[in-house]
């Protein structure tokens, strides 16, 4: 067997991938890990291909994916299938959704701009109110 092909310590794929062990072994409850077994001293070991897993649920992250949305990709994987199919439709759906919010955040600042080109009013009774540019 090569070195490589070595089952890892959990302490070892930490620092190799600069994932913390506590979110390692939070991945390994979620079930988005998978460890190989046990030191006799009980430490988790790993198989080799635990470094680009974590790769792939890191970049999944930075995408806007749940870890429940990765945890069904790696299972269409681990059944033996490509989960890309899956990934493009998910993806998909977070262009869809951050073209909504951008929409309503272009509202709200043109609501903002409003309130705020009318800020110099007075009312003239001011005890009635908190503060009358922002109440209708």
């Amino acid at each position: 067997m090569l070195a490589e092909e070595q089952p890892k310590l959990i302490g070892s794929v930490a620092k190799e991938s600069s994932v913390p062990i506590k979110t390692i072994r939070y991945y390994e409850e979620l079930g988005l890990l998978k460890s190989s077994g046990r030191t006799e001293g009980g430490f988790r070991l790993f198989n080799a291909d635990i470094l680009a897993r974590l790769r792939f649920i890191k970049r999944a992250q930075s995408l806007g994916l749940t870890l429940s949305e990765i945890k069904e990709f790696l299972d269409v994987h681990d059944g033996g299938e490509l989960p890309c199919k899956h990934i493009k439709t998910k993806l998909e759906d977070k262009v869809k959704a951050i073209d909504e919010q951008i929409q309503q955040l272009l509202i709200l600042r043109q609501d903002l701009e409003g309130l705020l080109s009318g800020w110099e009013i007075k009312p003239e009774n001011s005890y009635q109110t908190i503060c009358p540019i922002i109440e209708f």
